[in-house]
């Protein structure tokens, strides 16, 4: 029983090992997994595995909905009244957030790059919500960089949203073929419905008919089975997909 044990414990080491290599972790990571398999295990779960998984963001994106459906400006509101309250650099990165979801990105970017000014510059957050704004405002030669810095100096940090948004801001900036490397890279290595849908989109409106309808057939196959409550959850992409699609006189 005891050696039935230590297999699982060996077992659940090796999962999260391949984990850490597909997602650009730390290569300490591994010596710590497998020098002792069950501690290990345990804090790589807590501290890397479920922070970055899909049931987090997927729980995290129930609520960011319903609050937005039942009071729409009031994560806005708050932010900037928390701002001119308290000008600190953690409640302006705050307020050019809740600007960039209600759609105010030119000046989520001002606020942004303000903070880039200050001593939270090299913060990965504030890096990336400035990339997200500066691809918004097709600022993409900005986005670039600020996600490569990102990339660079922290490979774990959100891959897939890095590696989606990057290829958004070089297909942005005409640089395609790197575009359509980034988008594979992402249905690869996360092999999600937001990496196919993103990559179809950009298929879609890029001329690459072949990608566009073998993705196509790939995301109706996953989403023929979906609830009302997952359609209404990522509806914004489904809108954005039906659109690219019904320029190329394909539904989608």
């Amino acid at each position: 029983m005891p050696f039935i044990g230590l297999g699982l414990h060996l077992l659940v080491a090796l999962y999260f090992a391949v984990h850490a290599v597909r997602t650009g972790q730390q290569m300490y990571w591994l010596l710590i997994l497998f020098s002792f398999p069950l501690l290990g295990s345990i804090v790589y779960g807590f501290a890397i595995y479920l922070p970055s998984s899909r049931l987090e963001h997927g729980a995290k994106k129930v609520v960011k909905a319903a609050t937005k459906v039942l009071d729409p400006t009031r994560e806005l509101r708050e932010a900037r009244a928390a701002f001119e309250y308290t000008p600190t650099a953690q409640n302006q990165m705050r307020l050019a957030a809740a600007m960039l979801d209600a759609g105010l990105a030119e000046d989520a970017a001002t606020n942004y790059e303000a903070c880039l000014k200050g001593p939270f510059a090299s913060d990965p957050d504030i890096r990336f919500g400035a990339a997200r704004a500066f691809v918004e405002c097709k600022r993409y030669e900005q986005a670039i960089s600020y996600l490569q810095v990102i990339r660079t100096n922290e490979p774990g940090y959100r891959a897939e949203q890095i590696t989606l948004l990057l290829a958004r801001a070089l297909s942005g900036a005409g640089r395609n073929t790197e575009a359509k490397a980034e988008f594979e890279s992402a249905v690869q290595r996360f092999g999600s419905f937001e990496a196919r849908a993103e990559y179809a989109i950009w298929a879609a409106t890029s001329g690459e008919w072949q990608v566009a309808a073998q993705l196509k057939a790939e995301i109706e196959k996953s989403t023929k089975h979906w609830s009302r409550h997952n359609r209404e959850l990522n509806a914004s992409l489904l809108r954005r997909l039906s659109v690219a699609y019904a320029a190329t006189g394909k539904s989608a």
